[in-house]
């Protein structure tokens, strides 16, 4: 018997060393046992309730909502929240991340001002433990009897369905698309009664980076650069740097893309998406802190095209602020007309004084003036309510402009699902098609399938051999 087992000693190393080449194609390079990993960067997106929305912007209730905090809208009914942070464990499956970003609904509007109905939904995160899902917020909401108002942070609004999906294993970016959700006795009573616990809510669709990604630019400074003293702020005059961020209009957005304009926005320049808002960087001007005055121009254009001849760019984004007001112009290129410098929006500047280097304004309600409705012809009068408008402005050269929504490096959740390939595995929801999916960055079906099979023969021909 002891003869027959250096026989069998090659065989055994062979596939020894057959899983060792499977398991370290399936495990992270840097360790046999995968190590928890930082969540940066990503977006959740959820409706909420969809048919709340509606009840909220019917006739009956006669309100609307609005989004605070860079949140953004995506599809026909869904609230995109951004810059995910959080941590993930592939050895265990444990996944926490928050997410940025708010949603206020209002209405019944009583006759002497305010809101009968008055709830804010903010700040979601998304905790899955041992196969048990939760999304948190942040709430702000008034009781429909004594109007009372309370807030909770992080209230347990909803339970997930994760049926058949294993968070085990995964990579960068980790995505699951429309998991079922359920409204808990805590969400009721956020909701204020408008639903009971065990109501289906909107599902949810999450994308998000775990770890830092090849490439990217760390946040913090580099270690082997010495931090440069920091410089006194300037007195009045030129600024080291400035940004300007302004979504034109949600519903224009909408609209454009929608299925009426078929449509879609083109940046350039140096103009960035932050999803809900446009950035428009490199401001170039003049500050005066003692009068909290600002004439700056700024970099980026964006242009809207689609069905019926629909085209309009702005370009040559300029800010003035002065006396507490504010406008921004660009020049406007419409149907084949250049307009130069058109003042398009106003909005309050109460405090523009720099603190910490910075002066900031941040979402200010903007309304578009009479010039600015020539710019979108027919589609709004002066005196709309356009999208809040943010601006900093740093006087200070260490001081660093607030960041863009992040919304991560992965494939957008509400974009159609793509054709599984050999390098993304997609483990779904059994019996419910392509309702339910998590997408790993690692490995295939195939490899997967050929590791559990060298580990099955290993332990099969070491029992042989025992019981030999």
């Amino acid at each position: 018997m002891l003869s027959s087992r250096p026989a069998r000693a090659p065989g055994r190393a062979l596939t020894v060393a057959l899983l060792a080449v499977l398991l370290g194609a399936l495990l992270p390079p840097t360790a046999a046992q995968a190590a928890s990993r930082t969540v940066q960067g990503g977006r959740l997106d959820w409706g909420i309730k969809s048919s709340f929305q509606s009840y909220v912007t019917g006739p009956i209730a006669n309100g609307s909502w609005s989004l605070t905090g860079g949140a953004a809208t995506v599809g026909g009914s869904q609230f995109r929240f951004h810059s995910a942070t959080g941590s993930y464990d592939p050895a265990t499956g444990a996944f926490g991340s928050g997410f940025s970003g708010g949603v206020r609904f209002v209405g019944h509007k009583k006759p002497g001002g305010g809101y009968e109905l008055d709830l804010t939904i903010s700040r979601p995160t998304v905790r899955i433990t041992g196969g048990t899902g939760t999304v948190l917020a942040d709430t702000v909401g008034k009781d429909r009897g004594s109007g009372r108002v309370t807030s909770a942070s992080q209230v347990p609004l909803a339970t997930l369905g994760l049926s058949g999906i294993d968070m085990k294993g995964g990579s960068t970016p980790i995505a699951l698309n429309n998991v079922p959700a359920t409204l808990t006795s805590q969400g009721a009573k956020a909701f204020a009664g408008y639903y009971t616990a065990g109501t289906p809510l909107d599902p949810v669709s999450l994308s998000v980076d775990t770890s830092a990604p090849a490439g990217k630019p760390a946040a913090s400074r580099s270690p082997e650069k010495p931090a440069e003293p920091k410089k006194a702020e300037r007195a009045a005059g030129r600024f080291e740097d400035a940004a300007v961020d302004w979504g034109v209009r949600r519903t224009f957005r909408e609209y454009v893309t929608g299925s009426i304009g078929k449509g879609k926005w083109t940046l350039a320049d140096g103009a960035q998406d932050g999803g809900a808002l446009f950035r428009f960087p490199r401001g170039k001007g003049t500050y005066d802190p003692k009068g909290q005055t600002l004439d700056a121009d700024f970099a980026g254009s964006v242009r809207f095209t689609g069905a019926d001849g629909l085209d309009l760019k702005l370009s040559a984004v300029a800010v003035r602020v002065e006396a507490g007001k504010g406008t921004l112009s660009a020049d406007v290129l419409s149907d084949g007309y250049r307009h130069t410098a058109v003042p398009l929006v106003t909005f309050t500047a109460k405090d523009f004084t720099a603190k910490d280097g910075l002066a900031v304004l941040t979402e200010v309600p903007a309304t578009l003036t009479a010039d600015g409705a020539k710019a979108f012809g027919p589609l709004y009068g002066a005196g709309t309510a356009m999208d809040p408008l943010s601006l900093a402005v740093a006087v200070d050269a260490e001081a660093e402009l607030p960041a863009l929504p992040d919304l991560g490096s992965g494939p957008d959740p509400s974009d159609p699902p793509a054709e599984k390939t050999t390098t993304a595995a997609s483990v779904s929801d059994s019996g419910s098609g392509s309702r339910t999916g998590l997408y790993l960055g690692i490995g295939g079906a195939g490899v997967l399938a050929a590791a559990a099979g060298a580990l099955y023969l290993t332990r099969r021909r070491g029992t042989q051999q025992n019981n030999s």
